[in-house]
């Protein structure tokens, strides 16, 4: 009961930056604040997150995030194993 009692005060502390209205075909719009502060834009994948304090939207990493524009030099090799991946996952989620 203490860990649920936690787990609300959280919740309950913290503060909304906006409220949405949900259709009833499922969709809502994220706020033009938010989609500015997470480079958010027409066709951006979110990944759809189940947590403990509610529904978590978190934008999926694309290539060029994953690559990192200031990293070490990337290898062919090491583009070839992105590049598997991301196409694995986009399979996975249709």
């Amino acid at each position: 009961m203490e860990k649920q009692a936690e787990e609300t005060e959280s919740v309950e502390s913290q503060v909304a930056v906006a409220e949405v209205v949900v259709t009833k075909k499922g969709q809502t719009t994220i706020p033009v604040k938010l989609r500015r502060k997470y480079k958010i834009e027409e066709g951006t994948k979110l990944a759809v997150i189940d947590t403990k304090e509610g529904i978590l939207l978190k934008p999926k990493k694309t290539f060029w995030d994953m690559i990192g524009a200031y990293s070490d030099p990337v290898t062919a090799d090491k583009i070839d194993k992105l590049l598997y991946k991301i196409r694995h996952e986009e399979e996975d989620e249709e």
